[in-house]
């Protein structure tokens, strides 16, 4: 087979009728990328990927150019691999603090009166910040960093909900050159406590409170009891969102209004180097702690930034709102990202669904959102809801829907294209990982749509499916690999590099093995079929959990399901499907056999699942995720692991008592 990098597939245009939309020429004139392929002189967007993929030196460096980043000194040479392509070097001898493209300099030269940072919390109340206004906000912060002890290298941790001060808070950390360590506002204290000790974190940033539903959640009682595990914690920064009493310990707390708003509003940018990190995120394995993913200035921004302009056409002065938490990847790569490209960011504190469910389309009337993203998840809880909730708000300020955090199905995919798009907006399927800074694969402005696929790699990453031996395959399903460096690539995770080699290095000699099963088809669409660890092996034929729940999806009753292998002496494994029903549809025998025959219809009798059971919901992370690996270890009665991305314990204690 010829090397897979000279022939990355890319979606082609075909009379397909699984192709819903194609672009516009709206969306081409106005395409940053299409801009990107003029100035570099190639003749289609496929070159672009094509080359990028096989010589990321010459992209990323075209990259620093057409998003205009300026650099304290500049860089002498752009990829050095002499340590391995498991830990390449970007950017050798440039020093970069991302924080002065993504406020500083929009602040003093660019766009000073333009709104950086809009926000709305559940309770209506409101704020916006222009870029002039943000600027002194995280210079004042900055100050209080200072005063509180931390310096260039410190890692601190921000235990907040979706406020403008997590997005002051973060700047602030990276202005100096120190280090965030983001926490799920959701999280209990022993999962805080995890992360702050791990990180060897010296101050914690966290609010009294934040409102969630319609209800008020206390988090300082929480930071408390976390911090007391961490022994490094020296102080606790605290923001007042609520106003109630809390507990309060002398010399350690501090109210961020106290100490934040008597500082100087200006402060010069630490002029970090391009390798220095400014954020470890902690994400969940199946096994073992939490994996600390160690980011630099020159990495994880610049991918945000550079994905958000050429996948997503975000411009200056548009509006990005990507419905996630600052614990979650998400969270940090729209702020970094919107704001480097001049944008506003868009935060939203609480519940999609509060005190109604139209809040979601009421906040994109209200506030003018340009760029909206959600997780399947989201989606299928406001499809539940029915179409006159999004019909009766103005979408007319919309220009791009996207996706992310898991598998579509088509059902959910379709309703968010068709009626919350009204089947002219592109919805942007996204997917990739903490460890990867972002995005893998995604679709794109420039290429036509098929429902729940992906219509090219990433600019920039180059990725290939592969079988168990890493040869590369098309047409049949294989595993998601990268054969080429970018500069988010993880910089190894805190204090444990032989893990993270482990995890992505070990399988196939200098080959990212990202661990999802993946597909291309004959029109060159990409597909993700879910992870490897979630695949299930029926008598030798490999299904993904997505397929089995799309097929469940496809009966009446059913609004959301999830599936698992579980072992069988005969076949190996046979499938479990759990299933969500919508409101009023009881759980009966003969609906069991219902979903079932609907299942085998669509995907085969071998597929036939032998178990069908009724749940009210899934455990699930909080920006949706469901865990299946969770749902099958505590249906088999195995030890369950790390649990501290579980949102709703609840969910996981019905699982052996479903119906």
């Amino acid at each position: 087979m010829s090397d897979p990098i000279s022939a990355l597939p890319v979606a082609r245009d075909s009379d397909s009728p699984e192709i819903v939309w194609r672009p516009t020429p709206f969306y081409v004139e106005r395409s940053r990328l299409r801009r990107l392929i003029v100035r570099e002189r190639l003749a289609s967007l496929a070159e672009l990927i094509t080359r990028a993929a096989a010589e990321p030196a010459w992209f990323w460096d075209a990259v620093v150019k057409d998003l205009e980043l300026e650099w304290f000194e500049p860089y002498s040479q752009v990829l050095d691999r002499s340590q391995g392509v498991e830990w390449p070097r970007w950017f050798i001898g440039g020093r970069y603090n991302y924080v002065h493209d993504a406020v500083d300099k929009h602040a003093l030269r660019l766009r000073p009166t333009a709104t950086a940072i809009l926000w709305e919390g559940e309770d209506s109340a409101s704020l916006a910040l222009s870029y002039a206004e943000l600027y002194a906000e995280v210079c004042r912060a900055a100050h209080a960093l200072f005063a509180l002890g931390i310096g260039k290298g410190d890692r601190v941790g921000v235990f907040l909900p979706m406020l403008p001060e997590t997005a002051i808070a973060m700047l602030a950390i990276a202005k100096i050159g120190a280090v965030c360590c983001p926490v799920f506002s959701g999280f209990g204290a022993g999962a805080v406590a995890t992360r702050l000790s791990d990180s060897g974190a010296k101050l914690l940033i966290t609010a009294d409170g934040f409102y969630r539903a319609g209800k008020q959640v206390s988090m300082k009682a929480t930071a408390d009891e976390a911090a007391a595990a961490s022994p490094t914690i020296e102080h606790m920064l605290v923001v007042r969102r609520l106003g109630h009493p809390v507990p309060w310990r002398a010399g350690r707390d501090v109210w961020w209004h106290d100490i934040v708003a008597a500082q100087n509003p200006t402060c010069a940018t630490e002029q970090t180097g391009a390798e220095d990190p400014f954020l470890i995120i902690y994400t969940s394995g199946t096994t073992g702690r939490p994996k600390g993913v160690i980011h630099v200035h020159s990495g994880f921004p610049i991918k945000a930034a550079q994905e958000l302009a050429h996948c997503f056409d975000l411009h200056a002065g548009e509006r990005l709102f990507w419905l996630s938490d600052i614990g979650w990847m998400m969270g940090p790569w729209a702020i970094a990202g919107a704001l480097m490209l001049g944008a506003t960011c868009f935060l939203y504190e609480g519940s999609i669904s509060y005190p109604q469910p139209d809040r979601i389309w009421a906040m994109v009337e209200r506030h003018h959102i340009t760029h909206l993203g959600l997780a399947p998840t989201a989606v299928r809880a406001l499809m539940a809801e029915g179409d006159r909730w999004v019909l009766d708000h103005d979408r007319s300020s919309l220009i791009v829907l996207a996706g992310a955090g898991e598998p579509w199905n088509p059902a959910p995919w379709r309703w968010l294209f068709e009626v919350a798009g009204e089947g002219r907006r592109p919805l942007i399927n996204y997917s990739g990982g903490t460890e990867c800074s972002g995005g893998i694969l995604s679709s794109n402005p420039l290429l036509p749509l098929k429902p729940c696929a992906f219509s090219a790699p990433v600019p920039g990453m180059a990725p290939d499916i592969v079988d168990e031996s890493g040869r590369s395959v098309r047409g049949s399903v294989g595993e998601l690999v990268l054969r080429e460096p970018w500069p988010g690539i993880a910089r190894g995770f805190w204090q444990a590099p032989q893990r993270y080699l482990e995890t992505y290095w070990s399988r196939l000699p200098g080959v990212w093995v990202h661990g999802d099963w993946a597909l291309v088809d004959d029109d060159g669409f990409w597909y993700i079929l879910g992870r490897a660890d979630d695949t299930i092996n029926v008598a030798g034929k490999r299904v993904g959990p997505a397929e089995l729940e799309s097929a469940a999806l496809a009966h009446p009753a059913v609004v959301e399901a999830a599936a698992i292998g579980v072992p069988d002496q005969l076949k190996g494994e046979v499938p479990v499907v759990f299933v969500v029903l919508r409101d009023g549809s009881p759980g009966t025998a003969q609906l069991r056999d219902e979903i079932a025959e609907v299942i085998a219809a669509q995907l085969g009798r071998a597929l036939r699942p032998g178990i069908i059971k009724f749940v009210k919901d899934f455990p699930r992370t909080r920006n949706g995720k469901i865990l299946r690996r969770l749902i099958r270890r505590r249906y088999l009665g195995e030890p369950l692991g790390d649990l501290s991305a579980l949102e709703n314990p609840p969910a996981l204690d019905a699982i052996t008592d479903a119906m």
